[in-house]
């Protein structure tokens, strides 16, 4: 499995050749079963289109394609520099990459936002990012979940979005898992 081929496509989102070099190692670190499993564990939470297997996947690159065209779209992306652009399509790559957490178990893990953040920081001797983008990210995956930020079976508090860069994660994350949208793909890859 070359992992890095799966997101062709959204590399190309990125603008910053350091950030993409990023993104690639990354997803490099991924375990398998990211690439594999359904977005949702249960299947109640999330569209058909990231349902079954590849699901995580899709929804992924569907909460990044949203997050791409709400960037590009004058009116929202004035907001962001090219830099926080591409950190938070970065963001959006890792925030659920290890939704099953590590290793894997059967259901969701509550606190994959955390363990996904210890994981890349636990990696950093891989990885090109240096500490202030580390950070960025870590403060807007930890808070992806929003309103969703406590379980009676968890005694994690996540923490609830608070500035403009970790709404936008929430907001992109929240939108690519409404049962009503319908966003078709061939081979896990968008169909335009």
């Amino acid at each position: 499995m070359n992992k890095v081929d799966y997101f062709k496509k959204e590399y190309e989102y990125i603008k910053n050749d350091k950030y993409k070099k990023c993104a690639k190692e990354l997803v490099e670190i991924l375990p398998d079963y990211f690439f594999e499993v359904p977005a949702s564990s249960t299947g109640k939470y999330h569209p058909l289109f990231s349902l079954g297997e590849g699901g995580l996947l899709r929804h992924t690159k569907a909460a990044m394609k949203i997050a791409r065209d709400l960037l590009e779209n004058e009116s929202l992306g004035h907001k962001f520099t090219n830099d926080e652009k591409d950190l938070l399509l970065i963001s959006i790559m890792m925030h659920d990459g290890l939704k099953s957490g590590y290793p894997k178990e059967k259901y969701t893990r509550f606190d994959h936002p955390i363990i996904i953040c210890d994981y890349i920081e636990s990696n950093k001797d891989k990885l090109s990012l240096d500490k202030d983008d580390y950070k960025f990210m870590r403060k807007v995956i930890s808070s992806h979940m929003g309103q969703w930020n406590t379980s009676p079976y968890s005694d994690v508090v996540l923490p609830l979005p608070e500035d403009k860069y970790q709404r936008f994660v929430h907001l992109c994350d929240y939108l690519s898992s409404r049962k009503y949208i319908d966003i078709k793909f061939e081979n896990n890859d968008i169909v335009e």
